[in-house]
């Protein structure tokens, strides 16, 4: 059974042994994660074209997704690189203090209008949460705090407020950069950190596009302000990241759940891709096996629907790459086998806009309800397939396309598989064989097994598939 959900794992040291790629690849990555908050440019461009070519060398298809460090607030270094704060502590954050100057006093920040976003009363939690300040006063960019929870504070460690409300951009000057190095790259998929509203990911993408880039945007659900503007957010993206980690510290981890459960159905009911990220098997970092709470978790995810489950330090940096991507792929497959993972009443109310959407629904519905095999869908920008991953099902979805871009697009969507594929043939019937050959020629059916078709009847148009027809394998092929 070929595994819908898909994996995005983040590549870094760990996974630059050629060796290890291959073997990632052959684990089942599906999509490579480019951190840009680490990192050098020349590291990203390399990382991308080997893993292109490592994968194209082993007839694999493999998105690139390109994160943005984005307006990460962070405390500056310390004298000593570390410091231990104990409850009860004075601390200061100082916007003018240098980078390097830090010690048990005060610290530098890499925000200098914080001190304007803060008041008397107000939490800070630094190192993803763990330490928690109290803001006391500000005076002249130095914000005055007292420790609440200490703990061991660290080189270049995180700032939120929780709750949110900081007013840093979501675009710098860094991202503008990187956004041409995105471009440059041809990356796939590109990710806007800490995105407020609708135009933010609209600036990303306009920035994007006149560099040439034809990447999708991808908006970063992470600071708590985001889930008011949630739907517009949704709606102006190609695809959403549940970004838990600094999302739960603004907005507490008993929320996240439920969160979670909201971004993943209201981004499917608006027919845009969501990923879920952010410690999904954060102990496998340093032990072989994840744990059970870990397990679950993953396992969940695909029961509410998620297109994809993503690693970040585990494969980055983590010493067991291959045996996590290994361990999500075995919870994926053993999730998707269950009757929840595999049914869909997606858009049974609705009124469709379009001739390929309707297209795309009436597919899905005749394949779940007809015993059919496979989907083979003839697509050129890859909307008609996006469409249909948005129903819960067990049937597999092919991509078939003669271009790239479009076959690495898909990579992330759930339950679709890239076939490069172009018809040879102007006539209607013998392109329909052609295509069921090939999936012949894949081991995914055989004679007698019903195919779900779809095209357009003119070649080469975005958005024109309008036809739909059931074959059964073996039987003579018709117009």
């Amino acid at each position: 059974m070929l595994r819908r959900t898909k994996i995005v794992a983040t590549l870094g040291p760990a996974t630059d042994d050629p060796k290890v790629l291959d073997e990632l690849l052959a684990a089942g990555i599906d999509v490579a994660r480019l951190n840009f908050s680490h990192g050098t440019e020349k590291e990203h461009l390399e990382r991308a074209e080997t893993v292109r070519n490592r994968a194209r060398a082993s007839g694999r298809q493999v998105g690139v997704l390109i994160d943005l460090q984005g307006p990460k607030i962070r405390i500056e270094r310390f004298k000593a690189g570390f410091i231990t704060l104990a409850k009860g502590d004075d601390f200061i954050l100082d916007t003018h203090l240098a980078k390097g100057d830090g010690d048990q006093h005060r610290v530098g920040v890499s925000y200098s209008g914080l001190a304007d976003d803060v008041k008397r009363g107000d939490h800070l939690l630094l190192a993803d949460g763990q330490i928690s300040l109290w803001v006391n006063d500000t005076e002249d960019g130095e914000i005055h705090c007292r420790v609440v929870v200490g703990g061991e504070l660290r080189d270049k460690q995180g700032i939120n407020r929780q709750g949110g409300g900081l007013s840093a951009p979501a675009i710098t000057e860094k991202d503008e950069r990187d956004i041409e190095i995105a471009a440059e790259i041809q990356a796939d998929y590109v990710a806007v950190s800490f995105p407020r509203s609708a135009e933010d990911i609209h600036y990303a993408r306009q920035l994007l596009q006149k560099e040439g880039g034809k990447g999708r945007i991808v908006a970063k659900i992470e600071r708590a302000e985001a889930l008011d503007a949630l739907e517009a957010i949704i709606q102006a993206s190609d695809a959403v990241m549940i970004a838990r980690g600094n999302l739960g510290v603004e907005v507490g981890d008993a929320e996240l759940p439920a969160i979670q459960k909201k971004i993943i159905k209201m981004a499917r009911a608006l027919n845009t891709v969501v990923i879920t990220a952010t410690q999904m098997m954060q102990s496998m970092v340093s032990t072989p096996i994840p744990t059970r709470a870990e397990v679950f978790d993953v396992a969940n995810a695909v029961f509410d629907g998620t297109d994809a489950v993503m690693l970040s330090e585990e494969t980055a940096i983590g010493q067991y790459p291959i045996k996590v991507v290994a361990a999500m792929d075995r919870v994926c497959h053993e999730a998707e086998k269950q009757r929840e993972a595999r049914t869909s009443t997606h858009r049974i109310d609705t009124t469709f806009q379009s001739v390929d959407e309707s297209i795309a629904m009436a597919t899905m519905y005749t394949a779940n309800h007809l015993g059919v095999k496979a989907i083979a869908a003839l697509t050129e920008s890859g909307s008609t397939v996006q469409w249909m991953s948005r129903i819960s099902s067990g049937i597999p979805i092919y991509a078939m396309t003669c271009h790239v871009e479009t076959r690495r697009r898909v990579t992330l969507f759930r339950g679709v598989y890239p076939v490069s594929f172009d018809v040879s043939s102007d006539d209607v019937v013998a392109a329909n064989q052609e295509v069921i050959d090939e999936l012949l020629r894949r081991g995914a059916v055989r004679d007698g097994d019903l195919v779900i078709l779809t095209r357009g009847d003119l070649t080469g148009v975005a958005g024109g598939t309008n036809v739909m027809k059931v074959i059964r394998v073996g039987d003579e092929v018709s117009s």
